[in-house]
């Protein structure tokens, strides 16, 4: 029976990679002795602690309002944590109003992007990318417009700007970066907020892994311009630091005018955040800091430890390693889709191929790989490179 009409943009989109990879594990065992290394996604596999836990519960069995509809833009107590730790953190200055809470970072995106940009428009995304925001780009009929990277995934400003046309709504920005795993230099941030600003387009900043980036203090001033608000659109996910993946919570900061407008997509698209979510979410900014601390330098001890194993491994090759992620080229012959494949047999690891992350017409992807290795204590690194270097290449 023939399917009722198709969005062309949506038949356009590739299918979830991570789902795509998974699928590679269909037929294929994995003995006691040597069970599946899985590298492929960058997301807590652990419950939060004990304490934010019952908070939650607490709030689900004794709070009634936790089940019901609540702001469209969040929480108020929520927004207000979060301006009053990011004021702290940058040295600027951020104000509850400026601050929207969402299901997730990947919504936070989509919202953000809904106010910025119509079917046809521009929007600058260096390579490799996250996925996830190509694809939602792609549903949105909005071209996106690659800004390839050298071997140290730091993309270039005047490159940058020869890529601004009248369509231009935005550049987006990932830093700690995923895939690359590569923190950006504030200098560097700056200049593409200048470059922004200049052009009178957005700069979106997603700082999904910024609580595990290695540098101390803040990863730049932004936010200490009275103005940022003009120009700045910053992501965040609670994901990842209080390990509420299933819940979805995630934030926008950004001008408060712009986010009037992202309350008419949150509204249409979800209503409010999920209450219990929030509900952690606060709890875990106002309770765990010292918790949060131990969670980054346990991260930091992890990227060590795949720093120091991928340098002993011959024909590898690290582009980045920082926060969640190990980015790589790969010395084998085939293609990094059929290598990644082959490696699931082979070697019983799961990771994801570069040509995820790149246009379909850059043949670097066919030589990378992202290994997500946030998910795997020091001895299961240390296995992950015995494995590897046991492969003929």
């Amino acid at each position: 029976m023939p399917l009722s009409p198709l969005s062309p943009a949506m038949a356009a989109t590739f299918a979830p990679p991570v789902m795509a990879a998974r699928r590679w594990l269909d037929g294929v065992s994995f003995p006691p002795e040597r069970p599946l290394i899985n590298v492929s996604q960058a997301a807590p596999a652990a419950a939060p602690p004990q304490g934010l836990r019952q908070a939650i519960a607490d709030a689900a069995l004794h709070d009634v309002n936790a089940h019901l509809y609540g702001p469209v833009l969040g929480l108020p107590a929520l927004r207000a944590e979060v301006a009053t730790q990011w004021s702290r953190a940058y040295a600027g200055t951020v104000t509850p109003e400026q601050v929207a809470i969402t299901q997730g970072c990947n919504q936070a995106f989509a919202a953000a992007l809904a106010t910025l940009a119509a079917p046809g428009d521009e929007v600058i995304v260096p390579t490799p990318w996250y996925f996830n925001h190509k694809m939602w780009l792609d549903m949105a009929s909005v071209r996106t417009v690659a800004l390839t990277t050298g071997h140290d995934l730091l993309p270039d400003p005047e490159a940058a700007a020869a890529l601004i046309t009248p369509k231009t709504r935005a550049i987006v920005l990932v830093s700690p970066n995923n895939p690359g795993g590569v923190e950006y230099p504030a200098a560097l941030m700056r200049a593409f907020y200048t470059l922004a600003q200049r052009h009178k387009i957005a700069l979106i900043v997603d700082e999904t892994y910024r609580d595990f980036d290695s540098r101390e203090g803040a990863a730049h001033d932004l936010f200490t311009d009275p103005d940022w608000a003009q120009t700045l659109i910053q992501l965040y996910s609670f994901s990842k630091a209080y390990r509420l993946t299933g819940h979805r919570v995630g934030a926008i900061v950004a001008s408060t005018a712009r986010l009037q407008e992202v309350e008419k997509f949150l509204d249409t698209v979800a209503i409010c955040p999920g209450q219990l979510g929030q509900i952690g979410a606060l709890w875990g900014m106002r309770n765990l800091q010292d918790w949060v601390a131990e969670e980054r330098l346990e991260i930091l001890r992890r990227r060590a430890a795949m720093a120091r194993g991928l340098k002993t491994l011959e024909g590898w090759q690290v582009l980045g390693c920082g926060a969640y992620f190990a980015y790589v080229t790969h010395p084998f012959t085939t293609p990094s889709p059929e290598a990644a494949q082959w490696l699931v047999r082979e070697a019983g690891v799961l990771l994801l191929p570069g040509t995820m992350f790149m246009p379909d017409t850059d043949p670097n992807g066919a030589r990378q790989m992202r290994i997500a290795f946030a998910n795997v204590d020091c001895a299961g690194i240390d296995c992950l490179i015995e494995r590897l270097a046991a492969l003929p290449t």
